[in-house]
């Protein structure tokens, strides 16, 4: 291995260039004294991390300088930002405390710093320490936007520059990237951060389709500027005839986005046409801002016809993060759909930079989307759930992507994630109507409260004072607000209904003569599988365990040295079984032992795939796929859980579960033709077979015994030749976790 050599006087020369440009990209929000404030955090970041080195060998005060840079010029973010960002690793690597901080830069820094700093300390070891940092920064967020912002800036810098990690550490950052991070980006309008760490999650978890797409448009690039050139000029001429300032030019689509709509159409990379988009950004006055941007879009819709369908005006109604834009697809020359996107200058810098960019720190509307969003992640956290894993799963649904708007029996207008229930209304007016609503009558006619709602809705809820939160209402909200406020309620009732099963559970144990303490109820609450005692105390007074339950117990105490014994023989013929068995298809761990495991059947790995282990509670190890679709949750949330996995050299003639989704034009004797190819000519054993046909189109899930990756692909392949057939695809699972 080459030896790292320090040349300590280029790096000091390189640390003053990176940041004389970090100077130069605050200038356009320096005010006086801000260079000397800049240059004090500058300082103490250079003197803490002196001795610190990036995983690649760099001196580590590369990383906050490019964090600030990041902030500054992708964000639009101010000095106290900066400032915040050249600190942000300070506490937590260095002997630095939070107070020293406030002393030398004031209460707003310390306070950012602080929730920019991961919790320490011991945890309970079925929690997620990841999910107790996103906690720990929400609760900041509260009260400062730019604490997320900073955060987004790390994390952007950090996904750039992860290729020297650790496999399992790059899988891990990766899937909480595309799980947590990426649609908080999106929530908060940073459009352009928020496609490039799809892009660069896709890079890590699924390596080679991001190749594959990379590849695919590089190819195309020459053919698709001349296209986009075509297409604009026309329109430039117009717009200049007309006397519009506007800057008209193509952006190519995100990797990410392209393979979301392969995956989705199951269709080839080939027939995905939108690889790009045209955007036309108008110069002119905030006055005119919407007459101007309509007299744009009647002008390309008489160039081109427009599909009526694919219209999105978000300049009437701009997204909850303060997003304006119009929206059409448009048929091109040669009979491909084109999406066009006009917006004014204003408009697109708060889409490429984010709302939050311009809320209160500029005095802009402070009456905003963001506001009211906000104020949204205040009421979740106000009745937050103590568990920290299922916090961020019900946060994360309020990161909708697509927003309605439905209006109050007087014409107010709010605004709901798409899929939102009548029920979700009834929490979005107030959390006392949400728990005593009973009905609502949407545009006039009565509906249960689980009725999805429509775009322009008008929605009247229906209360009644005996009514109360039920468990089932948690199977059709889609809201945070709703969700945590429905919790919150049954767990006080539980709390109440559990205070009753205690006193009914201490009479029982007298009548059987067990001691009743702390000891006998854990040992009680176990043997019953019960989480807790007041899950225990709570089915007492539901009248689910009785005193026959109880005596069964105390019978069962008695032969406990018994079970002991018989337990531990059963252990030791479990390892022997484990060591007599044939384990060396997969390599588990850093050490990469043979251990027990089962495939999981959400994602059916076969050798070839990159995978790697999930430890369950209850059913051991599970290999999953890195792109399997459970597998950004179990990382981002379950990091602690996840085993490095690898398929061992020798596989031998051992088959594995997989499944394919062919699409093509029904005739007489396909399928014959189909199970032909896979049994016959590659002798793969069929499953399970399931077609539908429809108006001439054939669809079948077939699944079927393969030995690994390659012999997949070269069975897609044959199919694929069937005169007929038009797609084959490989599909996750024949169930889904």
């Amino acid at each position: 291995m080459e030896e790292y050599v320090i040349d300590i006087e280029a790096e000091n020369k390189e640390i003053r260039k990176r940041y004389r440009a970090l100077l130069r990209a605050c200038k356009p929000t320096l005010q006086r004294g801000d260079k000397q404030e800049i240059r004090r955090a500058f300082d103490l970041s250079l003197e803490s991390h002196k001795d610190m080195r990036r995983k690649s060998g760099e001196p580590y005060i590369y990383h906050p300088i490019a964090v600030a840079q990041i902030a500054a010029e992708e964000i639009g973010l101010g000095t106290t930002s900066i400032v915040c960002a050249l600190l942000h690793d300070v506490v937590e690597d260095t002997s630095m405390t939070v107070e020293a901080i406030e002393q030398q830069f004031g209460k707003k820094v310390a306070r950012i710093i602080d929730g920019l700093t991961k919790i320490s300390g011991i945890f309970d070891t079925n929690s997620s320490i990841q999910a107790e940092n996103f906690r720990k920064m929400l609760l900041t967020l509260a009260d400062d936007v730019r604490v997320i912002l900073i955060k987004l800036a790390d994390r952007l810098h950090n996904m750039r520059t992860m290729e020297f990690m650790a496999r399992h550490k790059q899988l891990k950052i990766a899937s909480e990237t595309s799980y947590l991070y990426a649609p908080l980006a999106h929530r908060l309008g940073l459009y352009a951060i928020k496609s490039e760490l799809e892009d660069l999650s896709m890079k890590y978890t699924d390596p080679d389709t991001y190749k594959f797409i990379a590849r695919k448009l590089n190819e195309k690039k020459a053919e698709r500027e001349k296209f986009i050139a075509s297409f604009v000029s026309p329109i430039k001429e117009i717009l200049a005839g007309e006397g519009i300032t506007a800057n008209v030019f193509g952006r190519p689509k995100s990797i990410h986005s392209i393979w979301n709509k392969m995956r989705k159409k199951s269709i080839p990379f080939e027939e995905v046409y939108d690889l790009f988009a045209i955007r036309v950004i108008i110069d002119t006055a905030d006055e005119k801002e919407k007459t101007e941007c309509w007299k744009v879009y009647s002008i390309v819709t008489d160039l081109y016809r427009p599909n009526p369908d694919r219209l999105r005006d978000w300049i009437s109604s701009p997204k909850g993060n303060g997003y304006e834009s119009l929206h059409t697809t448009l048929m091109g020359p040669r009979g491909q759909w084109v999406e066009v996107q006009i917006r004014t200058k204003r408009m697109n810098e708060i889409a490429e930079k984010g709302f939050a960019a311009h809320w209160k720190y500029k005095e802009s509307n402070s009456d905003s989307g963001l506001d009211q969003w906000i104020q949204k992640v205040r009421d979740v956290l106000s009745t937050a759930e103590p568990d920290a894993i299922d916090f961020v799963d019900d946060f994360k649904m309020n990161l909708f992507s697509d927003e309605i708007f439905i209006f109050t029996p007087k014409g107010t207008l709010v605004q709901l994630p798409h899929d939102a229930t009548a029920l979700d209304f009834a929490f979005e007016i107030h959390s006392d109507i949400g728990a005593t609503c009973i009905g609502a009558k949407v545009n006039h006619k009565l509906v249960p409260l689980s009725h999805h709602l429509h775009n322009g809705d008008q929605v009247e809820i229906i209360t009644s004072a005996k009514q109360s939160p039920k468990e089932d209402w948690l199977n059709f909200v889609v809201t945070a607000k709703a969700r945590s406020k429905i919790k919150s309620s049954l767990k006080e009732e539980k709390r109440r209904v559990a205070e009753d099963g205690k006193e009914i559970l201490e009479r029982k144990l007298k009548s059987l003569k067990i001691t009743y303490n702390t000891d006998n109820i854990n040992k009680i609450a176990n043997h019953f599988k019960f989480a807790s005692s007041q899950d225990l105390f709570f089915q007492v007074a539901k009248g689910t365990i009785d005193i026959k339950n109880l005596r069964e117990f105390a019978a069962s105490e008695k032969s406990e040295d018994a079970n002991n014994n018989q337990f531990q023989s059963h252990v030791t013929g479990l390892v022997d079984k484990i060591n007599k068995k044939d384990m060396d298809t997969i390599l588990i761990g850093d050490d990469l032992q043979k251990i027990d495991y089962t495939l999981a059947p959400c994602c059916n790995p076969i050798p070839g795939d990159d995978i790697f282990g999930f430890l369950t509670v209850n059913d051991g190890i599970k290999i999953h796929r890195t792109s399997c679709p459970n597998a950004s949750r179990l990382m981002a949330n379950y990091g602690y859980r996840i085993l490095k996995a690898q398929w061992s050299s020798s596989q031998g003639n051992v088959s594995f579960l997989t499944g394919l989704r062919i699409v093509g034009i029904d005739d007489v004797g396909l399928v014959n033709k189909i199970t032909t190819v896979i049994s016959r000519n590659f002798n793969v054993n069929i499953r399970s077979l399931s077609i539908s046909s429809n108006e001439g189109i054939f669809e079948g899930n077939i699944m079927v015994f393969v030995n690994d990756i390659e012999q997949l692909d070269n069975l897609i392949s044959n199919v694929m030749r069937i005169p007929g057939i038009t797609s084959v695809s490989r599909y996750e699972a024949e169930t889904r976790n």
